[in-house]
C-alpha cells in the first residue's frame, strides 16, 4: 500500500466537482481545496480531509481512501446548501473516475452531516463523507 494515489484521486474529484453542470448551476465555479481568503459569501464546496487506509491484497496493492466534501453557504437556512450537497452526492456516487495513476475500484457515499456552524450564527455546513477503494 502507498499513499501514491492521493493526489490522483484529488485531482480527479476536483474534476468531476468542476465539470459538473448541475453543481456549477448552484455555486459556479466555487470549488476549492482550501478556503478561499475571504470567503463565507455565497455557497461553495470544500474538497476536505481525508483518511487512506492499506486495502491490499495478494491480487496486488490497493487503499481505502475516505474523504470528506463539504458544502459551506451563508444563505439564512439549509435549502441552498443542501441542494449543492445533493449535487456533489450526484456527481461522486458511483462515478466512474479516471486517475493519472491507479484506479477506482468503488466510490460510495457513506454519511452527511448538516449543521450550523459558530454556535447558529455562522454559515450552514454540510460534510459529505465518501469511501473509494483504489488499486494500482
Amino acid at each position: 500500500m502507498s499513499y501514491g494515489m492521493a493526489a490522483a484521486l484529488q485531482a480527479a474529484v476536483f474534476a468531476r466537482l468542476t465539470g459538473d453542470a448541475a453543481l456549477a448551476a448552484l455555486v459556479g465555479d466555487a470549488v476549492y481545496d482550501a478556503v478561499p481568503p475571504g470567503a463565507g459569501a455565497g455557497t461553495f464546496v470544500l474538497i476536505g480531509p481525508e483518511e487512506v487506509r492499506d486495502a491490499s491484497d495478494k491480487t496486488g496493492d490497493g487503499a481505502e481512501h475516505r474523504f470528506t466534501v463539504s458544502v459551506l453557504s451563508d444563505a439564512a437556512g439549509f435549502a441552498p446548501g443542501k441542494a449543492a450537497a445533493v449535487a456533489v452526492s450526484d456527481a461522486l456516487t458511483g462515478a466512474g473516475l479516471t486517475l493519472t495513476r491507479g484506479r477506482v475500484v468503488s466510490l460510495a457515499f457513506v454519511s452527511a452531516v448538516a449543521r450550523r456552524t459558530a454556535g447558529g450564527s455562522g454559515p450552514r455546513r454540510i460534510d459529505l463523507s465518501f469511501r473509494a477503494r483504489l488499486e494500482g
